[in-house]
């Protein structure tokens, strides 16, 4: 919990009131590798940050998954457009390794953002960032090619190299497992 309180201070300093409070509404969960946080279908009414471990969020296209990020230690996210709209979501969360994650309630969000600025400044700021990572990624998708996708997930991701399989960078980049061996035989 106390990494959760690191990370939302990092986005918006809250004084001790609002700690204890932020800090009574979380909740912690360890999850065993392959064990679902959310899957398609079901709606998304918490934001996570996982302590330890790994996940990925995903959905299936027509003959293959598309993995839309990975998140590992001090990563918060949630299924943004199915928690902010409550609907079904699309997207799945799969833990990738046991996966400790510390997590608020919608609801209890609501409640304290209602209640505390600093926590409602938190909470925009990490739509906003959100929001931003999201863009990046389709323009990541659109723009570059494999390639440049490869070399850029190395760029920014090399930690995780050892901890994801090959088909799953290869759903990630877009491309087939060949083709990533393609690629990753040239450097």
């Amino acid at each position: 919990m106390a990494n959760f309180i690191q990370f939302v201070n990092e986005l918006s300093k809250l004084d001790k009131q609002a700690t204890d409070e932020l800090t009574n509404k979380l909740h912690t969960k360890t999850i065993q590798k392959g064990a679902y946080l959310l899957e398609n279908g079901e709606k998304c009414r918490k934001i996570f940050f996982i302590d330890q471990g790994l996940v990925k969020t995903y959905f299936n296209g027509k003959d293959k998954a598309f993995i839309m990020k990975f998140f590992p230690e001090n990563s918060m996210f949630t299924v943004l457009d199915s928690y902010i709209q409550i609907t079904v979501s699309n997207y799945t969360i799969l833990a990738l390794e046991t996966t400790t994650t510390t997590f608020i309630y919608k609801s209890d969000l609501e409640a304290l953002c209602t209640k505390h600025h600093s926590i409602e400044t938190f909470f925009r700021k990490l739509v906003s960032y959100t929001s931003i990572n999201m863009m990046k990624r389709i323009s990541e998708m659109l723009e570059e090619n494999a390639t440049e996708r490869y070399n850029h997930f190395l760029k920014e991701h090399s930690q995780l190299l050892q901890r994801i399989s090959l088909g799953d960078l290869a759903n990630y980049l877009g491309i087939t497992q060949v083709s990533l061996s393609r690629i990753r035989a040239k450097k």
